[in-house]
């Protein structure tokens, strides 16, 4: 009775791990597909099948795309606009949350509603109003216009993630903490922002994969091509390049993906933690 129950578990084990197998390599294969596109000569492409690995790597297909693709210019307009709004998205998102979960004033339950009700409201019903507002103010065409709207229609969503951890903070530490004679600028800093690192990382990772990957805003606020983003930029490829230079289409593709891969691959224990930590309280 024991080795027919040892062996129906060791054949449901087998079976759970064929399945995760099967999940991952549905999920890498366009990776590695995309990657080794990227590095395959012209000729390949007219030779060979889409599916057979590079005979070598031809990293001209880089070069092309950063140079003659303008990818260094969209790389780097993605990179300011990003860096700078999840800065600030984090900023009032982790000193809102504070207040909201841990301070006592008078307007608080209201300010909670009206956080909760940004994040019910989809950005797609306030599009063309923003359009109007950013016209008139002249900011179309801008990088304050992008970086105002990614600030503006993400802090609510943080709020929410980072209000869920900080209820997990003991009271009686800030309280210890306050007694010790730490004020309100020492207890934020000191105090809580070590405490939510994982939270604070957590938030930081997503809202750059939100908006590094942004199109839809980027593509209705900005026109000039010197502004454009890596995902607007990757619409115009083929005006570049023709409809040939695959390698170099791959290459900038690869371009887009590689910062957010990286970051996913050296911060992703810490995001897993920070979803993770804020759903229990104590």
């Amino acid at each position: 009775m024991k080795d027919g129950l040892k062996t129906k578990k060791k054949v449901k084990n087998v079976l759970v791990t064929l399945a995760i197998l099967v999940i991952v390599l549905i999920d890498i294969y366009p990776l590695f597909w995309m990657l080794t596109a990227s590095l395959k000569e012209p000729s390949e492409f007219v030779t060979k099948p889409a599916y057979a690995l590079n005979a070598g790597f031809f990293f001209q297909n880089y070069v092309d795309a950063w140079t003659k693709g303008s990818m260094a210019l969209f790389f780097r307009n993605s990179l300011i606009n990003t860096v700078v709004s999840v800065f600030f998205i984090t900023l009032f998102s982790v000193t809102m949350s504070f207040a909201l979960v841990k301070m006592d004033w008078k307007w608080k339950k209201v300010v909670n509603q009206y956080v909760a009700f940004g994040i019910m409201v989809p950005f797609t019903t306030a599009l063309i109003p923003l359009f109007q507002i950013f016209s008139k103010m002249h900011l179309i065409n801008t990088r304050a216009c992008l970086i105002l709207i990614y600030i503006a229609t993400s802090v609510s969503f943080s709020v929410f993630l980072i209000s869920g951890y900080m209820r997990s903070l003991s009271d009686e530490i800030l309280e210890a903490a306050v007694i010790d004679g730490c004020g309100i600028h020492g207890l934020m800093f000191r105090i809580v922002l070590p405490l939510i690192q994982n939270a604070i990382i957590t938030n930081v990772v997503i809202q750059f994969f939100f908006k590094w990957n942004d199109l839809l805003a980027a593509m209705t606020f900005v026109s000039k091509k010197e502004l454009k983003t890596v995902q607007t930029g990757l619409l115009y490829f083929t005006d570049e390049f023709g409809t040939k230079n695959w390698g170099a289409i791959f290459a900038s593709v690869s371009i887009c993906v590689i910062p957010m891969l990286i970051m996913y691959l050296f911060l992703n224990k810490r995001v897993i933690e920070g979803m993770t930590a804020g759903s229990t309280k104590g």
